[in-house]
Parts: structure tokens; sequence; C-alpha cells
């Protein structure tokens, strides 16, 4: 199974604040994360993370990979600084945008918002994360047939989203194009 999310912001003592998180504190808030994340996510599977894993750099980083499950692809964000400078281990890779065929649509990722991308007239995805919105943005999104989706955990239930739950909110109201 392949699933999304982004700005996780794992150490990040003012996300909380800043976004209305319903933590208490930072610890909670990584333990929250790490649960919901394995709750939903096997070992086998695939999670692309659309930016901002960490604000704290490296030192955090090769702990939380292992405490994660699946196989994890980083597409940088504006807080993955560790990610420029240093080889990452844990990741399967790290791209500053992804297109991606997945059960026969085209997805593309990537940490900020488009108005426009590849493949849009013909059915593609924008599957993003950086501006922390809560459910209604994407059900607006998915209301208006504007196939971008904000994976971020701040709008889902704080934990990656399957690509097959992104397909069945948005069968609900358009019929994408399948990529042959």
């Amino acid at each position: 199974m392949i699933y999304f999310t982004s700005d996780l912001h794992f150490h990040h003592d003012n996300i909380i604040k800043m976004t209305g998180r319903p933590f208490q504190n930072v610890e909670e808030m990584n333990a929250s994360l790490i649960h919901n994340w394995n709750c939903v996510v096997g070992q086998e599977d695939e999670v692309y993370i659309l930016g901002d894993f960490t604000l704290k750099g490296i030192t955090y980083v090769p702990d939380l990979l292992a405490r994660l499950n699946g196989k994890k692809y980083l597409i940088r964000g504006n807080h993955d600084r560790f990610a420029r400078f240093y080889q990452v281990d844990g990741f399967e890779w790290v791209k500053d945008y992804y297109e991606l065929n997945a059960e026969g649509h085209w997805f593309v990722l990537c940490h900020y918002p488009f108005a426009e991308w590849n493949h849009q007239r013909r059915g593609s995805f924008h599957l993003h994360g950086h501006i922390h919105t809560d459910g209604a943005y994407n059900q607006e999104n998915i209301q208006n047939g504007r196939l971008m989706y904000d994976v971020g955990v701040d709008a889902n239930n704080y934990a990656p989203v399957g690509v097959t739950q992104i397909l069945e909110v948005f069968s609900r109201w358009y019929e994408p194009e399948k990529e042959g």
C-alpha cells in the first residue's frame, strides 16, 4: 500500500501552538505521530513524506526513521535542511519533486501547493503539504473539482493517508481519467 503525509514537524515545540495541535508538549506529539503512523503503515508499505519531517536537524532523524514502519521517501520541504547537506540513511531517496503513477492515476508530489501541475487537465492529482490546513480545505477542493489534496498531518487526523483513501474520496465527486 502507498501512503502520503507531510508536515510532521517532529521535535518542533512551536508547531503545537502555531497550528493548534491537540498535544500538551512535543514529547506527546512525537509519540502520537509515531503511534498513528505505525497503526496504519505496515513494514512493507511505502510512505511519501512531502516535507517538513523535522526542524531539529540530522541528530534526530535516524532514530525517528527507525521507529516508523514502511519504506520512506522524502520530498524536501522548507524545514528539511538536514536533507540538503547529508546522506540520510533510512530514506529510499530524497527529492524536491516527484511524479508517481499509482492505482492507474498520476500523482504530482511536492511540499508546496501548485496552481498548475503536470497532467492536470488529464486528471492527475496534486498532493502537497506546507499550508497546515484542516479537512475543510480538502473537502472544498474536492467539491470544486480541483484535484489537489493536502496530505499534511493537520488535515488527516495526524496520520498518513492512503492512496486508495484519496481516490475514494475524490471518486464521490469526480472520475478522473486513468493513465494507460
